[in-house]
């Protein structure tokens, strides 16, 4: 599968944003349970990972041999971008959830709506897209459920 943008559509289970915290765990192997689990979405969904996602991979990537195996996803996995308005959307979302109290960074603000404007399905390890889901509308994934066996 080469790279390609998404194209909006209905939200389907069946297209999944795989977060960076799914993918530093993935990678170290930590937990075999949560690893089987991970190789199973990706082996059954079209997996979808946005450019920042990337970029924050890459910024924790620790050698040559990592850089190219994330370098490697923009073949493997439907590498999906932002809208015109996706940033604008971001910020508000972020200044929404602030103005109640929860104080989640703009970066997973960000994320949420990539996942909202490409009808992805959300995968991810990080608390904070609990608070995000019911402003934005985005179906998560129990990754606690997966870490815990179950």
């Amino acid at each position: 599968m080469t790279s390609r943008q998404m194209k909006s559509g209905t939200m389907s289970a069946d297209r999944i944003l795989i977060d960076t915290s799914v993918w530093i765990d993935y990678f170290r192997n930590q937990s075999a349970v949560f690893v089987d689990f991970v190789a199973e979405i990706v082996k059954n969904h079209e997996i979808c990972v946005p450019r920042i996602v990337l970029a924050e991979l890459m910024q924790g990537a620790k050698s040559e041999k990592e850089l190219s195996v994330i370098a490697d996803f923009m073949e493997a996995f439907i590498v999906i971008d932002q809208t015109d308005q996706t940033w604008i959307s971001a910020g508000k979302l972020a200044y929404e959830l602030r103005k109640k109290g929860k104080n989640v960074n703009l970066t997973d603000c960000y994320i949420a709506v990539v996942a909202k404007e490409n009808n992805c399905a959300v995968f991810t390890l990080d608390r904070h897209f609990k608070d995000i889901r019911p402003h934005v509308g985005i179906h998560l994934i129990d990754a606690e459920a997966a870490l815990r066996g179950k």
